[in-house]
């Protein structure tokens, strides 16, 4: 994979910067994929939906409103994310089980941690463009994450 700050001087200005205070979680430190985005706030019942799929290489996005109060991913959403090809996750939000993930062939940037898992209501949109923490995420896009930093980009840069 080529690093984010190749692809941030190659091109610049054409690039989003994710801000940088997500926290970096499983065992693979690089990765980048397609976005697809999620929309919910305290109930992870689509993104366990959504992880159920073939992921095709690609990097689900969760807008989880930023909250504080509970987790929105956890060891068994990742394994499951790791069984069905997804390549990240990158969760506005928090998670549990880090230590668990941090085992796991996954990316995961998330805000930190929480230990009280969310509500299921099937509560939430997919496939719908997102805006958190300085960057518009829309499906179809591209997203690489590497221990400088996470950037969206409109088209795939060959690695």
């Amino acid at each position: 994979m080529q690093k984010t700050s190749d692809i941030s001087d190659q091109l610049h200005p054409n690039v989003q910067y994710l801000d940088p205070v997500y926290c970096g979680y499983g065992a693979k430190i690089d990765f980048y994929g397609m976005i697809h985005t999620i929309k919910c706030f305290e109930d992870n019942s689509l993104v366990r939906e959504t992880l159920d799929t073939d992921g095709q290489g690609r990097v689900l996005v969760v807008d989880g409103g930023g909250s504080k109060r509970c987790a929105m991913l956890g060891d068994q959403l990742a394994e499951k994310a790791v069984k069905n090809n997804w390549s990240g996750v990158v969760v506005y939000g928090l998670i549990r089980d880090s230590e668990m993930i941090n085992k796991m062939p996954i990316g995961v940037r998330a805000l930190g941690t929480h230990p009280l898992k969310s509500i299921k209501k099937g509560v939430g949109e997919a496939g719908i463009s997102v805006s958190f923490s300085g960057v518009d995420f829309i499906p179809g896009d591209y997203l690489y994450a590497d221990q400088d930093g996470v950037i969206v980009v409109k088209e795939l840069v060959l690695c």
